[in-house]
């Protein structure tokens, strides 16, 4: 149930990303979701081989690079994913950063909460 939440929490961030970021453009709900889907099952997938494949940028970068992996992950999803376009990898790389900033937010708050039930 929490994963089916989270899914929805981050369609929803992707449908409002557009209102902030030029260059992205979402067409409804059903995109958003797909997409919300389709980067779930790249981010299980394609990211760790990517990640692998660019192992000595982020050591080299200090871990920065793996902004860049979620943004490319993120554009390759764009390519897949009808109706969920960007018009450049800045725009992607923004769309990146902020999803990954909801996600540690989305973490803390589920996991304060378990911590009240178990409590």
């Amino acid at each position: 149930m929490k994963q089916v939440l989270h899914l929805l929490v981050v369609a929803a961030v992707m449908l409002l990303l557009p209102r902030i970021i030029p260059g992205m453009a979402v067409t409804g709900w059903g995109p958003a979701l797909i997409a919300a889907l389709v980067l779930a099952v790249f981010n299980v997938l394609v990211k760790p081989l990517l990640f692998v494949i660019t192992l000595p940028f982020t050591i080299l970068t200090l871990g920065l690079f793996l902004l860049v992996l979620n943004g490319i992950v993120l554009w390759l999803v764009s390519v897949v994913v009808p109706g969920f376009a960007f018009h450049s990898f800045g725009a992607a790389f923004l769309a990146a950063l902020v999803l990954s900033v909801v996600g540690m937010l989305w973490k803390a708050l589920t996991r304060d909460v378990e911590r009240r039930s178990t409590a």
